[in-house]
């Protein structure tokens, strides 16, 4: 039988990923996305939208389906998504890797200031500046919705969930960005703080290069922890390495 790759996606590595699986003669690959965002765009191998049902759910999936191995190439901070895996994953005894790009890290010059959760940086943001280029992601923006003295421009892909903060402006866009953009992004709305997740990659990391450039301080809040006991790998190399892609 011919191995079945489920890959949990929505990421730049996940659709990297599905390619080079449906590019091997034999291999069958199945990308999930969570139906977050509307235009998902074309995909190698089948696609599924939405979720599974918790753990157990996604267990019943896999042995529904004959899935040979599990690659969780979600979003660094969709953690709901990479414990159910784990935990599926080892109910089932399917092999299981999570592909992580690796997160940012400052360098000379830069001025960043790191949080452990959304409600952690909406504390410590007054402290920082006024004017707020908030970065997030459409989802937990109900963080920052008590914050009326502040100013923010919110970007996301699609548009932000509410409650959003009184004073707040919408931009929709997706990366990736350059820095002259960012730069003068930054400058025209008078921007004095940048808040971001951790997401790593190179598509939105012109933004922290025109915060530095413009002596602006970054408020970085953390990725949350793996679930013990899980493979983590930086790239799709690194995955395909970790695959046992051989007939059944």
């Amino acid at each position: 039988m011919s191995p079945h790759v489920l890959v949990l996606g929505g990421t730049t590595e996940a659709r990297e990923l599905a390619a080079a699986l449906a590019a091997r003669p034999g291999v069958r690959v199945t990308t999930s996305l969570a139906g977050r965002v509307s235009r998902p765009g074309g995909l190698d191998g089948d696609v599924r939208i939405g979720g599974f049902g918790g753990a157990e759910g996604l267990a019943q999936w896999l042995r529904e389906h004959g899935v040979d191995a599990v690659v969780d190439a979600t979003h660094p901070f969709a953690s709901g998504i990479t414990a159910n895996a784990a935990r599926a994953a080892a109910a089932t005894g399917v092999p299981a890797v999570v592909l992580r790009r690796p997160g940012w890290r400052p360098g000379p010059g830069d001025r960043w200031h790191s949080a452990a959760s959304l409600t952690e940086a909406a504390a410590l943001l007054p402290a920082l500046g006024r004017r707020v280029f908030l970065t997030t992601g459409r989802l937990g923006l109900a963080a920052f919705a008590d914050l009326a003295e502040l100013h923010f421009l919110l970007r996301s892909v699609e548009p932000p969930e509410p409650p959003l903060p009184p004073d707040a402006e919408v931009l929709l866009a997706r990366g990736p960005f350059t820095v002259d953009g960012e730069r003068a992004l930054l400058h025209e709305h008078r921007i004095d703080v940048l808040v971001t997740k951790d997401s790593g990659g190179a598509a939105t990391a012109a933004k922290l290069t025109a915060a530095r450039d413009l002596g602006l301080p970054v408020l970085v809040v953390r990725r949350p922890p793996l679930p013990d006991d899980v493979t983590a790998v930086p790239d799709v190399s690194s995955a395909l390495a970790q695959l046992d892609l051989s007939p059944r």
